[in-house]
């Protein structure tokens, strides 16, 4: 916990651990179907981001009954439950409350073998940096609220944010030389990769110009068009940023937006990291790519370039 790891691991025998892990929040599309399949693909991912396989699952709901039909609360559940379906999970059980706001998520239990638990810390320097999403959802939900969000950006975002982190994972585990990983979501990509250098003796390398993002975003953000948190994660990097002169502020912008049901970022020796992004292209990851690399000339500091 001390290290804000994705999930808890607990070792049950020499071969066996269990990962826990639990997320749950309120609506960022109005469609409940959609939202239930965010939901869990976002409560999911901090298994696959430790290298395990999420097994079972129990609901977690907090539903305004008075005030809105008990039908959107049915479309939530079954979105949800295609996705658990498409992971393999079991759904277990669960619970309800009534609440004034609507939220929705899972607590998730999953298995690994001790021994190869990825962590968020243990880059090593020569490393290489992959990640397998677009980065842009929170501004993307942003646009949404104020109706600014055309149906291609909307469309993009939500294959995004309803694509599970499982074929990137499972394509993980042929890799011998993973040091660390997470997945991306509400601190924003330079917000979760500060997480993997704090208090160590390495820095990361971030080139700009190699960051896969929804293309709609730069129009967004010069029209100010960009969630709170953002703003409040920015902020929080100035401690640990270094940026590059010609690279532009809005890319910045976008390596803070906060992320839901984001990709993974993973750092791995060079000599693997090509075959995997190759390997990952070519099951459909589309976005995976090498974004950078591992130092240890600037320790726990993030040099962007561009």
């Amino acid at each position: 916990m001390e290290h804000a790891e994705d999930a808890g691991v607990y070792r049950l025998r020499d071969d066996l651990a269990i990962i826990q892990t639990v997320d749950f929040f309120t609506p960022i599309v109005d469609d409940p179907y959609i939202f239930g399949q965010i939901a869990v693909t976002n409560a999911l991912s901090d298994v696959y981001a430790m290298g395990g396989k999420p097994l079972t699952a129990m609901n977690i709901v907090c539903f305004p009954i008075k005030t809105m039909p008990i039908h959107i609360l049915r479309d939530v559940l079954r979105g949800g439950m295609e996705k658990m379906r498409e992971a393999g999970v079991l759904l277990v059980g669960g619970h309800s409350v009534e609440d004034n706001e609507l939220k929705y998520g899972l607590s998730v239990t999953g298995v690994i073998h001790p021994d190869r638990v990825l962590l968020n810390r243990g880059a090593r320097a020569g490393d290489k940096l992959i990640l397998t999403k677009a980065l842009g959802t929170g501004i993307a939900g942003t646009a949404l609220k104020a109706g600014m969000a055309d149906d291609v950006l909307l469309a993009r975002s939500v294959s995004s944010m309803t694509t599970l982190n499982k074929k990137a994972a499972e394509l993980m585990e042929n890799c011998k030389t993973i040091h660390a990983c997470t997945d991306v979501t509400g601190f924003g990509f330079l917000g979760h990769a500060a997480e993997m250098i704090g208090g160590t003796e390495t820095g990361f390398c971030i080139e700009g110009s190699q960051i896969p993002y929804f293309p709609e975003l730069k129009k967004l953000i010069a029209e100010e068009i960009i969630p709170g948190g953002l703003l409040r994660n920015k902020r929080y990097g100035e401690s640990f940023l270094d940026v590059d002169s010609r690279c532009p502020e809005w890319l910045v912008d976008i390596l803070f937006d906060p992320q839901t049901a984001g990709g993974l970022l993973i750092a791995l020796e060079a000599a693997e990291a090509e075959e995997l992004v190759k390997e990952m292209r070519g099951a459909g990851i589309e976005e995976a790519s090498i974004v950078g690399s591992v130092t240890d000339t600037s320790p726990g500091r993030i040099m962007l370039v561009f």
